[in-house]
């Protein structure tokens, strides 16, 4: 990418089949914040509420975590992340990015911990904040 194109706006989801993390960020600062968990049946979501976060953010980018192996192979689920990506930009073309995953879980688990105990270890909030260090590890690594 050139200067002109860095993208600005960007929404990163955390792929699970039954909930998938959304997060929003931007590169100004390079962060990135929790929104919302959609829930997901066998990895399918409701796809009115995927296309209304996309109609609201607007984003330049979007970034699906690609869950891999701690050996960099793939696993089941990483073709069904990849399908879902893929399916994100054929339904509502935005241009998409898969950024590996690995640990984002057990982070987001860590962070929500020290910030508010096990009792704030919601579902819903893991996903959103495994979506906000995905976004957050691609920014990262685009600057490298």
């Amino acid at each position: 990418m050139t200067t002109k194109e860095i993208p600005t706006t960007l929404l990163g989801f955390d792929f699970g089949t039954k909930s998938i993390g959304v997060a929003t960020g931007q590169m100004i600062t390079a962060t990135a914040q929790p929104i919302l968990a959609i829930k997901a049946n066998d990895g399918i979501p409701n796809w009115d509420i995927v296309e209304a976060v996309i109609k609201e953010w607007k984003p330049d980018l979007v970034v699906v975590g690609l869950p891999l192996n701690m050996d960099g192979s793939e696993q089941a689920i990483t073709q069904r992340a990849k399908k879902f990506g893929n399916r994100l930009t054929g339904r509502f073309g935005v241009k998409t990015v898969f950024q590996d995953e690995r640990l984002t879980t057990a982070s987001a688990k860590e962070f929500i911990f020290e910030r508010g105990g096990y009792k704030a270890l919601e579902k819903g909030k893991v996903d959103s904040v495994s979506a906000a260090l995905i976004l957050e590890s691609w920014m990262e690594s685009y600057y490298q």
